[in-house]
């Protein structure tokens, strides 16, 4: 008997000096890495290390200026932003109170207390009442601390630190997606306003026409159907014009919520029509390699499997005893203003506290949390496939697109030379009103999808940017000053 307890005290102190912690030592887990990007065009794009600033400040390659404020306005005013925000102080508030416990604990006391006593003694000759009262002063200090023998209390730090570099992370990953969306929501409004414009300007062509296939009706020279048919194209492009006033209207709403604004407050800035903001022709996007370092969203996957490393050590720790120190002091007097000079009287005291049986919740709390340590390994390795699949498709678009543009732009000019034709023939009676309109109708088509792939081109490079995580290092000093000032 007498062996087992030095044993375990010899345990208890090794444990207490050389600093030991259960459970698994967290190492950042090995990723793959593809050597090249499977969707790298010959031209257009380098998988070269890229310049950072460039890839930083990205919109600034798309030159326009109303773009450059709207971005500042959100990165102020963004509602997302300051959420992330707020939960990084939360998170920085929560890893101070995790490292509390590696310090003693220290509280003070003071206090009063009445004793009151009423004795009867009874005389065969004399009755009388013994009444008393004592009132007693009292303070103290008590004081209490428990040594972190197996690491638990470590764990939780590591833990708490772990999450608080997600929050970070999640912060950045806001920055990216909000500047993502500004950017989005901006080409969706240049977009739509260019289509606007060729709506209004073949349905003021198409009211020309209109009027001179009456005129022609009136001189027997048309027949009443050439006229309904052309009635009948000239509302379908009308009919289009609200629905383009609509996703125009919704584009311009969602940019004021996006930079902390009541929607509506921005038409004035966005009303006056300008072409959609023009990619540039030749783009560095780095290497795969450089994606685990710059995406924030795999980041963060990274740091909570971290956390739920150390969580694995807390559950640990709490099959193993844990030690506490104890001690007091305090002070007794008859009187207050005489209390630190009365009785003193000392405590010191240590307890070990030993799990012996509570129904096996420990070791299958020890269980759950390696079965979360497995989910966060599996999200964190799901995050990373999700991020390689997001910039290879971007990569594509973007380069398929500019194929596609450079084709509907050839396809526009002939429609517009095929329209013009079908017209000065047709008024010549050389062919019928049918193919005036089937003319018509193919250069409204093709250049409502031309105006539809400028803002694709423009939206699949910032998809492109956005999914190599390209963005929130522009800001990380203002940040931290920002999260600073609002824990003061």
């Amino acid at each position: 008997m007498r062996r087992s307890v030095l044993r375990i005290g010899s345990a208890v102190c090794v444990c207490l000096f050389s600093g030991c912690a259960v459970g698994p030592d967290y190492r950042a887990p090995t990723t793959y890495t593809p050597d090249e990007w499977h969707a790298l065009p010959d031209s257009g794009v380098r998988a070269e290390s890229p310049d950072a600033p460039s890839l930083a400040a990205w919109w600034t390659a798309l030159n326009d200026p109303v773009l450059s404020n709207l971005i500042e306005r959100a990165l102020a005013e963004n509602k997302t932003i300051k959420q992330a925000t707020a939960r990084v102080l939360e998170a920085r508030a929560r890893r101070v109170a995790a490292a509390a416990p590696f310090l003693p604990s220290i509280s003070a006391s003071a206090g009063s207390s009445r004793t009151d006593s009423d004795a009867q003694f009874t005389d065969p000759d004399d009755d009388f009442s013994s009444r008393g009262s004592d009132e007693i002063y009292s303070t103290g200090l008590d004081a209490s601390w428990e040594l972190d023998l197996f690491g638990g209390q470590r764990r939780t730090f590591e833990a708490a630190s772990a999450q608080l570099g997600a929050s970070e992370a999640d912060l950045r990953d806001a920055l990216v997606t909000l500047l993502g969306d500004v950017a989005l929501n901006y080409t969706s409004v240049r977009t739509t306003q260019l289509r606007l414009l060729f709506a209004e300007r073949n349905l003021a062509a198409q009211r020309e026409v209109l009027d001179i296939t009456g005129w022609r009706a009136e001189a027997g020279l048309a027949t009443v159907l050439d006229v309904e048919q052309a009635q009948t194209s000239y509302e379908q492009t009308r009919a289009q014009i609200p629905s383009l006033e609509s996703n125009l209207a919704q584009a311009m709403n969602r940019l004021a919520v996006l930079t902390g604004e009541v929607p509506g407050e921005l038409t004035p800035l966005l009303s006056e029509r300008k072409p959609v903001p023009a990619a540039p022709a030749d783009i560095v996007v780095g290497v795969p390699a450089d994606l685990l370092r710059r995406r924030p969203d795999i980041r963060s996957a990274e740091r909570r499997l971290a956390a739920q490393s150390a969580q694995v050590g807390v559950a640990a720790a709490a099959l193993y005893p844990s030690l506490s120190l104890t001690g007091s002091i305090g002070f007794q007097s008859l009187t207050a203003s005489d209390v630190l000079n009365g009785a003193q009287t000392d405590r010191v005291g240590l307890s070990l506290r030993v799990p012996i049986f509570t129904g096996g919740a420990l070791r299958q709390n020890l269980r759950a949390q390696y079965a979360v340590l497995d989910q966060a390994f599996a999200t964190y390795e799901s995050v990373v496939l999700v991020a390689y699949e997001e910039v290879e498709n971007a990569m594509l678009a973007w380069v398929n697109e500019q194929r596609r543009r450079e084709a509907l732009s050839l396809a526009v000019d002939s429609a517009r030379r095929a329209r013009e034709l079908a017209l000065v023939q047709y008024n010549s009676g050389l062919v019928d009103f049918q193919t005036v309109l089937t003319a018509d109708r193919q250069l409204i088509s093709l250049e409502d999808s031309l105006a539809v792939s400028d803002g694709e081109l423009t939206s699949n490079l910032i998809r492109l940017y956005k999914a190599l995580g390209g963005g929130w290092s522009v800001f990380p000093d203002s940040t931290l000053t920002a999260t600073q000032g609002a824990a003061r």
